[in-house]
């Protein structure tokens, strides 16, 4: 599922986590909702979870108020 499709099913406060903390390592909870609402992890390494840098981008872009073109082509979380 890509992110455009599971980004609307999380609760707004981690919507707003996810932006304030874009590119950072995933908090548990985060992962745990994440999958919960149909999106898909792997874990990068020994520091944790990240999102891909498609899904960076695209948390980015709604950030700044843009809208963003499609979802991640990766589903929306990978290896950084």
């Amino acid at each position: 599922m890509n992110i455009d499709q599971w980004w609307p099913k999380l609760k707004p406060s981690t919507r707003a986590w996810l932006i304030e903390n874009n590119g950072d390592v995933l908090l548990a909870e985060v992962v745990a909702e994440i999958a919960s609402v149909g999106g898909s992890v792997s874990q990068s390494g020994p520091s944790g979870f990240y999102l891909s840098d498609a899904a960076t981008d695209w948390i980015e872009a709604v950030a700044n108020g843009e809208v963003p073109e499609g979802g991640a082509a990766d589903h929306g979380l990978g290896q950084a």
